[in-house]
């Protein structure tokens, strides 16, 4: 068994009260002025993605864009949000790092987890 990544993830749709499976989620490192990818997943049927990159990142700004549009549209339902984009700083590099989602078709929030 593989360690968990040092940033992880998580969806929820608080529509129908369950995991969001099959989001695709996309982490990124801000470096020289521009967005590199350091990760491509999915999430699992318990809407979390726990190897979302490599097991240790140095400190920085960060970015996961999750593709909601397509998740929605799995599921016949429009939506105002076509992708939700969390930029967050990682300043702590021996602390994990946990950024949920909690989604429906018209709203979001998210927050630092553990």
């Amino acid at each position: 068994m593989s360690a968990r990544s040092h940033i992880t993830t998580h969806v929820l749709d608080a529509v129908s009260g369950s995991p969001a499976a099959s989001v695709g989620v996309v982490l990124e490192q801000y470096l020289d002025g521009g967005w590199r990818e350091l990760a491509t997943a999915q999430t699992d049927a318990d809407g979390r993605v726990a190897d979302l990159g490599p097991e240790a990142v140095s400190a920085g700004r960060y970015r996961i864009t999750f593709e909601t549009g397509s998740y929605f549209s799995a599921r016949s339902q429009s939506t105002f949000y076509p992708y939700v984009t969390i930029v967050f700083e990682l300043d702590d590099e021996s602390a994990h790092y946990h950024v949920p989602l909690l989604l429906s078709p018209f709203a979001y929030s998210t927050y630092r987890g553990s």
